[in-house]
């Protein structure tokens, strides 16, 4: 009798002073960095629109979405464009500004426990921590950003679309 032991490709995501565990299939494309549009009146950590595809995505600083300072973007910094799950994302998707380029790992049971060392508040984009080998990347809660992201732009002014 042989067991099956399941394996999700994930990838690590830089952050200033974490890395996100997300699955591989959640990840739409990863880009390299550029300046986003302002919003007015957005919150901090939506830091502005990004055209990709032909279409115009929220960009936003995770760390700053849980409530951290908001790292500056260096040469290494890029764009990693998520798949809007819960559908509140008008394009269908969203984005955040990652420090780096993301790693692609393979994660089963072998690999990842809970890690239960720190809570996050329950507004947080941060569903838990894990521990892997030797680190302890965020599992963020998607769809938690995507609804704060939808909560933010429901606040920003109509802008005119021509």
């Amino acid at each position: 009798m042989t067991e099956r032991i399941a394996e999700v490709y994930s990838l690590l995501i830089p952050l200033a002073d974490a890395r996100l565990l997300v699955p591989r299939a959640c990840v739409a494309e990863v880009i390299g960095y550029q300046t986003p549009a302002p919003t007015d009146n957005a919150s901090p950590w939506y830091l502005g629109l990004v055209n990709w595809n032909a279409r115009t995505l929220p960009l936003v600083s995770f760390e700053g979405a849980c409530g951290l300072s908001i790292p500056l973007t260096n040469n290494r910094s890029r764009i990693v464009v998520f798949h809007a799950l819960a559908g509140r994302a008008d394009s269908g998707y969203i984005a955040i500004v990652s420090q780096g380029f993301p790693q692609l790992v393979r994660v089963s049971n072998d690999v990842v426990r809970p890690d239960n060392s720190r809570s996050f508040p329950e507004r947080t984009p941060v569903l838990c921590q894990v521990r892997m080998l030797n680190e302890t990347p965020l599992v963020p809660d998607l769809e938690r950003l995507e609804a704060m992201i939808a909560e933010e732009t429901s606040l920003m002014p109509e802008r005119d679309a021509g």
